[in-house]
């Protein structure tokens, strides 16, 4: 019952409309209640009463009444469609609403095919449900009541005959219920499965096709496209269990009408023309059991896709607002870590960080792939929160914040660059869309980008791909980082942004950054030592832990695990240099 409360809270929006729906869904199941009364006083005082003068009034009647019933069927029909569309809308707006609202653990948690399908085919199964399945059970359960009183008053003896088959075709329908609900969440999540391995394959085209795996992705995807059949066969399956039962059932009915009625007529009980009229109602019997299985099925088909959409919409973040958030315009730009450890699931990933930052100084992180130099800075952003100890931004708890206050003194150009399908204009002002031309060229100008922008067909307007699709590694890396830079945040996180750019590019990248950021704390993690030797806190992870701290000369003369870095890199070169500089 719940998925029908879930759904009646977007629908209840619309609920004049609905009555006024089922109220043209009403007077469509009355009309049809007309033309069986006339088709038997046409057989018994035209036909057989030979009274031909009622006969062009009693067709009129019928020829009005089927008119009348279609303008009015069509009209509720498309006040239906138009709720429905209203609620997909809705619905759609929020689940996407909601999306916006989880943090990075949501995600990690679940796969994007997956919440695609939420949007796709989970929705489309709630529109059919508030499209036809609504109005179609009132409808049917109100020809069967009405029906029933009709019949019951034509024949008491005929009806309790019809009656006599419906305790069987009540227990196939209850049958068929039980069983299909199941099959149908197994469909809809294979169909996840499904959607999530053809998006990853689509997103992940060219390292299928540099390592030559298309034949195994086919494999792959044949494999669960197969699994995706099976589902459907099993829901077929139980179809072809219950459904030609349930229909062989009403069919029934006609035959026993025709027997027992024909039986009564000869007999003289009742007229041929009454025997015409109870056949002409046998749809309300046999048609809502005909119909019996089918929208149960729909029913069934509708909970379970509701019940994965309602997963999403009720799940909450972990990172959420305080009560009374601290909100400040700007951020002055200290960091302070105190005894800061974080788990993710089972894995200790940081382990009692301590280290503080003024504002407008430089901090540079290093340590081996996998040692949470990512998760430390994702902290202060607050992507994720910690599990022991305290971030603070200006001496303040980060969780104290308002989020959105936080993350807009914050600028991050990720590790992970995404740039969207839109100009290199549009990607680099994302964070600031109102930003005058100048300011966008400038921050383009700092990242060392604005002259292979230049070098483009459009220039600024030119439309890149999709995730930044024809653009190099470095290209992608400069943008990501003007995007970083026109933002002007008080704190500026720069996440292995270089690493893809050549030294000379790296140096002059890097000279502009010394004046564009000299008044932001920034954060830069990298593998090059070039990129954090002038930073004026260097931090070295080593599986979580800083294993050293301080700035460039100090790890140099602690001859530890920076310095052996900062020889594996530079060698020889260093000591030349210094000579020839002597």
């Amino acid at each position: 019952m719940r998925v029908f409360r879930w759904v009646w809270r977007y629908v209840s929006k619309y609920k004049y409309l609905m009555f006024l729906g089922f109220f043209l869904a009403s007077s469509v199941s009355l009309l049809n209640m007309i033309n069986p009364f006339v088709q038997g006083r046409i057989v018994d005082d035209v036909i057989l009463g030979g009274n031909t003068d009622l006969l062009f009034k009693l067709l009129a009647i019928i020829a009005g009444t089927t008119m009348l019933r279609a303008v009015i069927r069509y009209s509720f029909q498309m006040i239906f469609e138009y709720v429905s569309q209203n609620v997909l809308f809705n619905i759609r707006e929020s689940i996407y609403s909601s999306l916006q609202k989880m943090d990075f653990a949501f995600f990690d948690r679940n796969k994007t095919g997956d919440l695609m399908s939420r949007m796709t085919g989970d929705l489309e199964a709630v529109r059919h449900f508030v499209a036809f399945v609504m109005y179609s059970t009132f409808f049917n359960i109100l020809s069967f009541t009405v029906g029933m009183v009709v019949l019951f008053r034509l024949n008491f003896k005929l009806t309790l005959a019809l009656l006599s088959i419906s305790p069987f075709i009540c227990y196939f329908t209850i049958k068929l219920s039980r069983s299909v609900k199941p099959a149908f969440a197994a469909i809809r999540e294979q169909f996840s499965r499904l959607n999530s391995m053809v998006q990853e394959n689509i997103s992940g085209n060219r390292v299928v096709k540099a390592f030559a795996k298309e034949d195994y992705e086919i494999e792959k995807f044949l494999k669960e496209n197969e699994n995706f059949r099976q589902r459907n066969k099993d829901v077929a399956r139980i179809w072809e269990k219950y459904l030609p039962v349930l229909d062989s059932m009403a069919g029934t009915l006609s035959v026993t009408v025709i027997l027992l009625g024909g039986i009564l007529v000869i007999r003289g009980d009742i007229t041929l023309g009454e025997l015409i009229t109870f056949n002409g109602f046998i749809w309300t019997f046999n048609g809502p059991m005909r119909m019996a299985g089918w929208l149960i099925n729909d029913m069934q088909r509708f909970a379970a896709s509701a019940e994965k959409i309602m997963l999403v919409l009720n799940e909450q973040p972990r990172i959420k607002n305080p009560e009374l958030p601290v909100i400040k315009p700007r951020l002055e730009g200290s960091v302070e870590f105190r005894n800061v450890s974080f788990r993710y699931r089972d894995e200790e990933i940081l382990r009692d960080i301590s280290f503080k930052v003024k504002p407008g100084q430089t901090v540079g992180i290093i340590g081996p792939t996998g040692s949470g130099k990512s998760t430390l800075v994702n902290l202060i952003s607050r992507f994720y929160d910690c599990t022991e100890g305290e971030v603070l931004v200006d001496g303040i708890n980060v969780k104290k914040y308002d989020i959105k206050s936080l993350r807009s003194g914050i600028a991050m150009a990720m590790q992970d660059i995404f740039l969207f399908s839109d100009t290199i204009e549009g990607n680099i002002a994302y964070g600031v869309p109102d930003a005058p031309m100048e300011k966008v060229i400038e921050a383009a100008k700092v990242a060392g980008a604005h002259d292979f922008i230049m070098e483009m067909p459009e220039g600024y307007d030119t439309i890149i791909g999709e995730r930044g699709v024809g653009l190099s590694g470095g290209q992608r890396q400069r943008i990501a980082l003007a995007r970083a830079l026109l933002k002007d945040p008080a704190i500026l996180i720069l996440d292995d942004t270089t690493s893809s750019v050549d030294i000379e590019t790296e140096r002059r990248i890097q000279e502009s950054l010394k004046y564009a950021s000299r008044e932001k704390t920034t954060f830069i993690i990298a593998h090059r030592i070039s990129s954090v030797k002038n930073a004026d806190l260097i931090l070295v992870l080593i599986d979580g832990r800083i294993v050293e701290m301080g700035n460039h000369d100090e790890l140099i003369e602690r001859q530890g695990y920076y310095y052996s870095v900062f020889n594996s890199q530079y060698g020889d070169f260093e000591k030349i240099r210094s000579l020839e500089v002597g």
